[in-house]
């Protein structure tokens, strides 16, 4: 995750007042109230996790989407294959999230009756934050595993073309402490949607986040835009990406890089492919056991020797949860994401007044 820096422009706004009134913007695009709350509830909770990028950021995108470039806002998800612990989902061109929530609902349902289940979806757009999927199923006490395909930002380790999606994994845990074990993250050093947040704060982003687009190492956030994103690893980076997004994509018939679009003219729409996996503790050790051996790992952590100046070591989903129990007195956003999500509401002629204004 990223801990991004405080902009001069950045305003609080209540989590509640904001998903109220996204809930509306998407309604104003057509969708049912549910699917709207289902999919303003995503986007928020991701902005109160600190996960901007994935957050509301993506409002005036998502409008766009289903009101310009075709997604479906009733689009229905359907089961079009079932053989026990394999399931495809055709998402119906609805947004990622509807296709993605019903995707890991179906796993976690069947790991319930069989021990575990692998759902695989194609027909599916941006489906936001993974950790929305696998907290799923370490709050049901299962182990999630989700994984997606994305717009290739990344170029061969040594290349300039994009042609590689960061396509990013997510593994949740369920612990004793009620805090899960949750790590949530792509195989290029950054999201493209984080160098976005750097780019409206005005911001440099840190060094080993991206190339220019002649593959020159830069801290400039609009030049990154237009570059390649860094791999983690290097190779290692490019493969692993490559691995997730034939798992996201080739097992459920979707889209696969190239094919899904490009970050000029932007994603295919209906091309997105995404797999979510559940596996029900219970059927391989005691559920108490597990959990409780879940948080002695977590404690060996937070026990280990610390280098100079560090004040805490941190597990994955940890800083994320401090956030969102944080985020009750307000999330800052960027002033000019507030300002795109008020002009997308009035375009649709959906009440945005309850947000802080410029």
């Amino acid at each position: 995750m990223a801990i991004y820096p405080r902009g001069p422009g950045d305003r609080a706004v209540d989590p509640v007042t904001l998903q109220r009134v996204v809930t509306g913007i998407f309604a104003a695009c057509g969708m049912s109230d549910e699917d709207a709350a289902l999919l303003a509830g995503s986007l928020v909770a991701s902005d109160r996790r600190g996960i901007l990028s994935h957050g509301v950021l993506r409002v005036p995108d998502y409008v766009k989407k289903m009101t310009h470039d075709g997604v479906d806002p009733r689009g229905r998800p359907m089961i079009v294959s079932d053989r026990g612990a394999a399931i495809v989902i055709d998402g119906d061109n609805s947004m990622g999230q509807i296709g993605g929530t019903f995707a890991m609902r179906r796993a976690i349902e069947r790991a319930g009756e069989i021990g575990l289940a692998f759902a695989a979806v194609r027909g599916s757009n941006h489906c936001g934050a993974m950790d929305w999927y696998t907290l799923m199923a370490a709050q049901a006490d299962m182990i999630g595993i989700a994984g997606t395909n994305a717009l290739p930002t990344m170029a061969p380790w040594g290349g300039v073309d994009k042609i590689v999606g960061i396509n990013p994994l997510s593994i949740a845990m369920p612990t004793a402490s009620g805090v899960p074990f949750v790590l949530d993250f792509a195989f290029g050093a950054t999201a493209h949607g984080k160098i976005r947040v750097y780019h409206q704060k005005g911001s440099p982003i840190p060094e080993g986040w991206a190339f220019d687009a002649d593959g020159h190492p830069t801290t400039d956030a609009g030049a990154a835009l237009t570059g390649l994103i860094q791999p983690i690893g290097q190779h290692k980076g490019v493969g692993l990406g490559m691995a997730i997004g034939m798992l996201s994509s080739l097992l459920s018939g979707a889209a696969y890089g190239t094919e899904s679009g490009n970050m000029v003219d932007g994603a295919r729409v209906g091309e997105d492919g995404h797999f979510f996996m559940a596996i029900n503790v219970a059927f391989f050790e005691d559920i108490d056991r597990f959990k409780a051996r879940s948080d002695k790992v977590i404690d060996e952590v937070h026990a280990s020797g610390r280098r100079e100046g560090v004040a805490r070591l941190y597990v994955p989903g940890e800083i994320e949860a401090d956030l969102e129990a944080a985020s009750g007195d307000g999330i800052y956003l960027p002033g000019t994401t507030i300002d795109d999500i008020i002009a997308s509401g009035k375009a649709l002629g959906a009440d945005t007044t309850a947000l802080p204004a410029r």
